[in-house]
């Protein structure tokens, strides 16, 4: 099991999630495991958010979406955290070294992402731009995902 040490969750959940990984060819069979790895974990941070990757990679972007917006909610409660981005975005800014906010922008960024994924563009430029504000040395994929989005198609610099 020293496969997932670094995960806070019981063995029985950890050993859920490699049977998903040992099995990610039969993506059916891989979507249980991690199902029943969501329901024995509740609200395991660590689970949600290999679950969100692992759906996201699977492009059952729905379903990413559904738990990467539970891992912001989860966060803004347990940090109480404020909904609007003028009160947040600040705290966002000054805190981001601390892992829970990390966590926050991160799946905030991956929100914008399967957000044009969907074909969801203007909201996905927005929240993308907002993640830009705060992600000055490019550490999620929200800087990327805004710069192509708003691209010129015209511009031949990519």
């Amino acid at each position: 099991m020293n496969q997932l040490s670094w995960y806070d969750a019981s063995e029985e959940v950890k050993e859920l999630l490699i049977l998903a990984t040992d099995n990610w060819e039969n993506s059916s069979l891989a979507e249980q495991y991690i199902n029943q790895a969501l329901e024995k974990a509740g609200n395991n941070m660590d689970v949600l958010v290999g679950a969100y990757r692992f759906f996201f990679y699977k492009n059952k972007t729905e379903i990413a979406l559904k738990i990467a917006r539970e891992v912001l909610r989860l966060i803004e409660k347990k940090e109480n955290l404020p909904l609007k981005w003028e009160q947040l975005q600040p705290i966002l800014k000054e805190r981001q070294k601390e892992a829970n906010i990390r966590l926050y922008i991160n799946a905030y960024a991956c929100q914008g992402y399967i957000l044009a994924k969907m074909g969801q563009i203007e909201q996905a430029k927005f929240i993308t731009e907002q993640v830009k504000t705060i992600d000055e040395k490019r550490e999620s994929c929200a800087t990327t995902v805004f710069e192509v989005l708003t691209k010129d198609p015209d511009d031949d610099d990519y």
